[in-house]
C-alpha cells in the first residue's frame, strides 16, 4: 500500500503523463511530441523497453526472449520503420521443437513428423483427425478450453503429441483450465491441412500469421525500438524519467489529477491533464486513491499473471545453432524455449562468439524463481549439454540470469468477468486510457502494444478511438506473403 504523499513533498504539472517506457508508451509520447503536446514517460527500471528490452553485457546484446516484429497494420509498420530507418532488417526465421529426445522442424514438415513420431503413431493421428473434420460436419462441440479448442482442430492425438505438454509448461496449469480465447489469438488460421499444404508447396499465399518465413528485426536488439522512441521524444523537448514508479493515482469526480512518483531524487506529485497507463492493470486498480470498490479490488486480485526468468549465456563459438527458436516440448526438461540472438543479427555478439537465451516460465516465488543464479546456469548448461546436446560447459564464457514478474497475462476460465468488471471501473474516468501488454491485460504483440500508444495519443489529440479493439480482429492472425 503506498504511503500518503506529504505536505512538504513537490508537485510537478504536466499535460500527459504516460506511466511505463516500453513500446506503448513510448509510441504515446512520441505522437504527443510531434504534435508538440508537453508529456512525461514515468519508468520504474533504469531501461526503457519493459519485456522488449535489449540488455548489453562484455559485447553482447541479449533480449529478454526473443521478439520478433511482424505487422498487417500499414499505419505501424511504416511507424516501424520510420523510427528505425536503415537499423532494421529482415530475418529468416528457422524454428524447431524438441521432443522425444528428436528435433522437429517447425513448421511441420510430413516427412520429418512422420520420421519422428513413427508411421504407427502418424497414422494414428491422422486417422484422429480425419475423425474430428468429420464429426464436426454434423455440428461442432461446445469449445470452453484451449484442450477443447486444440483437440477440435488437431484431433486428441496430436494435442496430446504436440501441445499439451508445451503448453502446460509455459502457463503452470493445465489446458483445460486455460480459456480458448488464448488459441484465437496465437494460434488462430493454424491447422493441420494448412500446414502440410505450406509444406508441400512454395506458395506464399494463405500461410498463417504464426508460421511466416521472415520477420523484421532492429539490427542491435529489440530495445532498440524502445530506445529510439525515448531519444526522439527527449529530442522534441519532452521527458522520459528513469527509476521513477507510479505509487499512486489520484481521482477526483471521474478524473485522474495527479500521480504520487516515487523516484530515486525524492518523491513528488504530479498533477496531469490525461494518464495512460501500461502499467499492470491489476496494480493500477491497487494503486487508485480514492481506493476502488471492494468488488473491483477483488477481481484485480483474481487475475494472475505468468512470469519468466531468462538465463543468458555468452559462448566462445562463432554458432551454436541454425535457429531462431527451438521450443522444449520434452516435460522433464524445464527450460521452455531457448534463441540464438547471433542468428537474429549478427550484431548482436562480437565476433567469433555467440550466444543464447533460454527462458523459463514459472511463478514468482515458485522454485525455479527462488533458485540461485549460478544454480539455474548450471541447470541450463547441463541440460544443453547432456540433454539438447549443442553445447558444452568450457564453451561458456559468462551467464547471468533475468527475472521478469508478470511478463504474460493468464487466460484462465472465467477471467472475463473479472476483467470486464475492472474495464467497466477504469473506463469512467474521462482522461485515462490503458495500453500494451500489462495495461490491458492483453496478450498482445509488439505491433498491437505499438498501436495501443498511437491511437491513446489521438484521443488525447480529440480521436474517438476504441482502444479495446486492437488485436480482436480475427482476420489478423491469417498472414499474409512477407515482401
Amino acid at each position: 500500500m503506498p504511503k500518503p504523499m506529504k505536505t512538504n513533498e513537490t508537485s510537478e504539472k504536466t499535460d500527459v503523463c504516460m506511466i511505463g517506457a516500453g513500446p506503448a508508451g513510448l509510441s504515446a509520447a512520441y505522437v504527443l511530441s510531434e504534435d508538440k503536446v508537453k508529456a512525461v514517460v514515468l519508468e520504474m527500471s533504469g531501461q526503457v523497453g519493459g519485456i522488449s528490452r535489449t540488455i548489453e553485457k562484455d559485447g553482447f546484446r541479449f533480449d529478454i526472449g526473443g521478439h520478433r516484429f511482424f505487422t498487417k497494420d500499414d499505419e505501424v509498420d511504416m511507424f516501424f520503420k520510420k523510427i528505425l530507418g536503415d537499423e532494421a532488417i529482415w530475418v529468416d526465421r528457422s524454428s524447431k521443437i524438441f521432443y522425444r529426445n528428436k528435433y522437429f522442424d517447425y513448421p511441420l514438415k510430413p516427412a520429418n513428423a512422420l520420421l519422428g513420431m513413427g508411421i504407427g503413431t502418424s497414422i494414428k493421428c491422422l486417422f484422429d483427425y480425419g475423425f474430428i473434420k468429420v464429426r464436426n460436419l454434423f455440428g461442432k462441440p461446445k469449445i470452453v478450453s484451449l484442450e477443447d479448442w486444440v483437440s477440435n482442430e488437431f484431433g486428441r492425438e496430436l494435442y496430446k503429441l504436440y501441445f499439451k505438454d508445451y503448453t502446460e509448461k509455459v502457463w503452470g496449469i493445465d489446458c483445460s483450465q486455460i480459456c480458448a480465447e488464448w488459441a484465437d489469438q496465437r494460434i488462430k488460421g493454424l491447422s493441420l491441412r494448412v500446414a502440410v499444404k505450406n509444406a508441400l508447396f512454395s506458395n506464399n499465399n494463405g500461410r498463417v500469421a504464426t508460421l511466416i518465413d521472415k520477420f523484421m528485426y532492429p539490427e542491435f536488439g529489440i530495445g532498440r525500438i524502445s530506445e529510439r522512441l525515448a531519444d526522439m521524444v527527449k529530442a522534441d523537448g519532452n521527458e522520459v524519467r528513469m527509476k521513477s514508479r507510479a505509487a499512486a493515482v489520484n481521482h477526483k469526480d471521474g478524473r485522474v489529477v495527479s500521480v504520487d512518483v516515487r523516484a530515486e531524487g525524492g518523491d513528488y506529485r504530479l498533477e496531469v491533464g490525461n494518464l495512460c497507463s501500461s502499467m499492470p492493470l491489476t496494480e493500477l486498480v491497487l494503486a487508485m486513491r480514492p481506493e476502488a470498490p471492494a468488488e473491483v479490488v477483488a477481481a484485480a486480485r483474481k487475475l494472475r499473471y505468468r512470469d519468466l526468468v531468462t538465463v543468458n549465456l555468452m559462448v566462445d563459438k562463432p554458432q551454436v545453432t541454425n535457429d531462431t527458436w527451438i521450443y522444449i516440448h520434452d516435460p522433464s526438461i524445464e527450460l521452455g524455449r531457448i534463441h540464438e540472438p547471433r542468428n537474429w543479427s549478427p550484431a548482436m555478439a562480437p565476433e567469433g562468439k555467440s550466444s543464447i537465451v533460454a527462458e523459463y516460465f514459472c511463478f514468482k516465488g515458485d522454485r525455479i524463481w527462488e533458485m540461485d543464479d549460478q544454480e539455474l546456469i548450471d541447470l541450463t548448461i547441463r541440460d544443453m549439454d547432456t540433454r539438447l546436446g549443442f553445447l558444452k560447459k568450457e564453451d561458456v564464457i559468462g551467464a547471468f540470469v533475468v527475472r521478469v514478474p508478470k511478463a504474460y497475462p493468464m487466460y484462465e476460465l472465467g477471467y472475463e468477468e473479472p476483467l470486464e468488471k475492472i474495464r467497466e471501473y477504469i473506463g469512467g474516468f474521462s482522461n485515462l486510457q490503458i495500453v500494451g501488454r500489462y495495461g490491458t491485460y492483453k496478450y498482445n504483440n509488439m505491433d498491437h502494444s505499438m498501436k495501443t500508444g498511437i491511437l491513446a495519443a489521438r484521443n488525447v489529440l480529440g480521436g474517438s478511438h476504441d482502444i479495446a479493439q486492437v488485436n480482436v480482429e480475427k482476420e489478423y492472425h491469417e498472414e499474409k506473403a512477407v515482401n
